[in-house]
């Protein structure tokens, strides 16, 4: 049972991570607005909510004595997945941070990503002031405030894996992978295959016709070589 929910916590974490990374792209370009800001700290939030229940989950499988070693390789190869999504949750938020701090909302001084638009500067205010809300317009310091807090989570985030590193030992060189690398991608182009055709019996014609089309090209460069032998002996 305890396996069963450590997996429904990381997949939970690694959708709320790739959501963020997804979002974090898009700050600083036109399609930057009060609106992105705040889904942004409403799912870095919820990342790290999912971090803080699958750490103290997987400590506390690992740190059992009692765990059996098929149990024991399996949550270490949850706690290598779960590490590798925190350090990329890491690494997303410093990036909103910094791009963030190049590109505030309300600094007119500081523009966003130049993306070709023009217009004049009646229209272009116009249209501003026709989209923006009351409350982002009473909200002013929003983004100041959540870069304030978005860096205190950096840090805590950055405590945790430390903290993680230091109560739990798991090298990650260690932990063995259940399968071959791109075994999901196969598996997947296997099953979606019309008539039971293998991957391997789809590639076949494709391997042909690129011998083919080779032996083609070669016999052309040798018919090549020899007519421009034969002109250099003419001459």
């Amino acid at each position: 049972m305890a396996r069963e929910e450590c997996k429904a916590l990381l997949d939970a974490l690694n959708k709320a991570t790739a959501c963020y990374h997804h979002l974090v792209l898009t700050v600083g370009s036109s399609a930057d607005s009060q609106n992105l800001r705040e889904e942004l700290q409403k799912t870095r939030q919820k990342a790290q909510e999912l971090a803080v229940a699958a750490r103290a989950q997987l400590t506390a499988a690992l740190r059992d004595r009692g765990l059996g070693a098929e149990e024991r390789a399996e949550f270490e190869r949850l706690w290598v997945a779960f590490s590798g999504c925190l350090d990329l949750l890491e690494a997303d938020m410093r990036r909103a941070l910094a791009l963030g701090t190049a590109f505030p909302l309300h600094a007119p001084r500081r523009p966003l990503v130049h993306t070709g638009v023009t217009g004049g500067a009646a229209g272009i205010a116009a249209r501003a002031l026709s989209v923006r809300s009351l409350r982002h317009e009473a909200e002013r310091d929003f983004d100041v405030n959540d870069l304030r807090e978005l860096e205190r989570e950096v840090l805590q985030v950055g405590e945790m894996i430390h903290d993680m590193e230091m109560k739990v030992n798991v090298p990650r060189w260690t932990v063995q992978a259940r399968q071959a690398a791109g075994a999901e991608l196969l598996s997947g182009a296997g099953a979606s295959s019309v008539g039971g055709v293998s991957t391997e019996g789809r590639r076949r014609p494709c391997d042909l016709s690129k011998a083919l089309a080779a032996a083609v090209f070669s016999a052309v460069l040798l018919v090549a070589v020899a007519l421009a032998v034969c002109v250099a002996k003419l001459s």
